[in-house]
């Protein structure tokens, strides 16, 4: 891994070159949604916007990408979440039962219309695959940073593409611990890694929920844009995901007091932007620089984000969605997890499908609809789901009527629940 150190003699220009880009930004997202050592903390503009002639020759290869990757067909795929995977707690591990259960997975995906697995290979700053930079995963049933003996990045992609699917890997970028799951971290694990060289101690911090990545350095943005590069160089994976989560919901002034402390070092008042607004400056630019590694290292994979489908509770932690949507070089599609039902009484369902539609304008950018599978037939949302069958089979009518390219299912093991069959043959027959 190279990590990028950004020149302390730039910082100056640069940062009032980034203040004004994000600000430019952020007054188009609000225009439409109303009508709706340690590494420098802050990238230069360049880095933090995609620049016009690099992001219109990776949007070119992104668009091809994006529909080579679907095959012309609308996007029909299940999420498949790390503790679907995860063999730690199983009497039975290794490589044959680890492969069997997936082969299930697949097939059972199969049966019922999907076209596509969105497949967590890292869920805590650890990896399902041999990495230089992640330790191995204790999904594999082995201690965190312990090989199990196989590579099951490859075999799960081999047998997804056997069966005709296709494979997105998905990451989640910044998280490391949740309260005490995994129980262990490698000596390889980032928070340890990062808390013995003085250069990057602050790289990683903690908030009451966990332990988190801090994408305040941009030494961290680029560490974790190289993991996602390195999937992309060695897997023949079809796209890479990042999911909905971001700077921690529970992280306050704390959680990154040393990076932004550093950004604002030696700032005038005027040129200092607000700690969100810096956060959203951080993800954007995070975002940016994953878009272009993956383009480089694998130009026909795609790159999408499944962002929460509140727009402001987006912004709360980082996430400038919109600007995702708007712009060329960030994202090949967006997938907003649009987990309502049409009497929300905050969001309803057709008034969040409405607002993203009218969001993607960028040419070239895919729009997917995240629908809540774990919900049907439960007591969510006040009841509001419970004793109905074809909620989400209508749900895929509302958003195909809004022209969308196609939805993905939070999660496998909810399609898959006894109670839920009825529901699920409904949205079969709308796949048929």
């Amino acid at each position: 891994m190279v990590i990028s150190l950004f020149h302390r003699h730039r910082q100056g220009l640069a940062v009032l070159m980034l203040a004004a880009a994000v600000l430019v930004t952020m007054a188009v997202k609000r225009a439409d949604i109303s009508s709706a050592g340690k590494s420098s903390p802050v990238s230069s503009t360049a880095e933090s916007a995609p620049p016009a002639s690099s992001a219109s020759g990776a949007a070119a290869s992104g668009k091809t990408a994006a529909a080579a990757a679907t095959g012309g067909q609308e996007m029909r795929a299940v999420w498949v979440p790390y503790y679907t995977l995860d063999m730690s707690g199983q009497q039975q591990k290794g490589k044959d039962v680890f492969l069997k259960h997936y082969t299930e997975i697949v097939q059972n995906a199969k049966a019922r219309g999907m076209n596509a697995l969105v497949v967590h290979v890292r869920a805590f700053s650890d990896a399902m695959y041999p990495s230089k930079l992640y330790p191995w995963s204790h999904l594999t049933g082995c201690t965190q940073g312990t090989a199990p003996g196989y590579d099951p990045l490859k075999e799960m992609v081999r047998i997804t593409h056997g069966a005709g699917l296709q494979f997105h890997a998905w990451i989640n970028p910044l998280r490391v611990q949740l309260g005490a799951a995994p129980s262990i971290l490698a000596e390889g694990n980032p928070w340890n890694r990062f808390s013995k060289d003085s250069a990057k101690a602050g790289w990683a911090a903690s908030c009451k929920s966990g332990k988190y990545l801090d994408p305040g350095w941009e030494g961290v943005r680029q560490y974790i844009a190289d993991g996602a590069a390195e999937v992309a160089a060695n897997y023949d994976v079809d796209g890479i995901q990042f999911d909905d989560y971001f700077y921690p919901e529970d992280s306050d002034d704390s959680f990154d007091a040393a990076s932004y402390r550093a950004y604002c070092a030696g700032k005038k008042a005027g040129e200092v932007l607000s700690r969100q607004d810096w956060r959203c400056a951080n993800i954007n630019d995070l975002i940016s620089r994953t878009y272009r590694a993956i383009k480089k290292s694998r130009p026909q994979a795609v790159f999408g984000v499944s962002p929460q489908g509140n727009l402001e509770n987006d912004r709360k932690i980082g996430a400038d969605a919109a600007a995702w949507c708007q712009a060329e070089g960030y994202v090949d599609y967006v997938c907003p997890q649009v987990y309502y039902n049409y009497n929300n009484p905050i969001l309803p369902y057709e008034k969040a499908v409405h607002s993203w539609r009218s969001l993607v304008t960028a040419k070239g950018v895919k729009l997917y609809f995240g629908l809540g599978m774990y919900k049907a037939d439960t007591s969510a949302d006040s009841g509001s789901w419970s004793g109905s069958t074809d909620i989400i089979a209508r749900q895929i009518k509302t958003a195909r009527a809004q022209h969308c390219d196609g939805f993905m299912l939070f999660a496998y093991d909810d399609m898959m629940a006894p109670g839920r069959q009825q529901e699920v043959q409904n949205v079969m027959k709308m796949f048929s």
